[in-house]
């Protein structure tokens, strides 16, 4: 889960660290990947989309295993950039995305 927002050298090291992190697990065999850009990590959705991002080509190795949250993007007012994402909007817990669901189904819960 990519929950650091924009703001900060801090917070950028948090979504290469999360995006690289989801790379590994996608590129083994056997392993599911579920990325999730969460809260003010919304943000990120955006400048990830723009080719000229340098985080651009990173995200695009994980971007099929991203989703985000459909109550926070409208918070954090980057709805339409979502919609022009493609990525997929998670609200199937008040909005937001069921974290309780990823642990019922096993998976172990990273966050940045």
């Amino acid at each position: 889960m990519i929950l650091a927002g924009t703001e900060g050298h801090t917070n950028l090291g948090y979504l290469v660290n999360g995006l690289e992190t989801a790379k590994e697990f996608a590129e083994t065999d056997g392993d599911e990947v579920e990325l999730i850009f969460d809260g003010a990590g919304t943000q990120w959705i955006p400048e990830l989309e723009d080719p000229d991002s340098d985080q651009h080509e990173l995200y695009q190795t994980v971007k099929d295993d991203a989703s985000v949250c459909d109550f926070c993007s409208g918070a954090f007012g980057v709805d339409d950039a979502v919609d022009d994402s493609s990525v997929v909007r998670l609200d199937n817990h008040d909005g937001h995305p069921s974290i309780r669901s990823l642990v019922d189904d096993d998976y172990k819960i990273i966050t940045f």
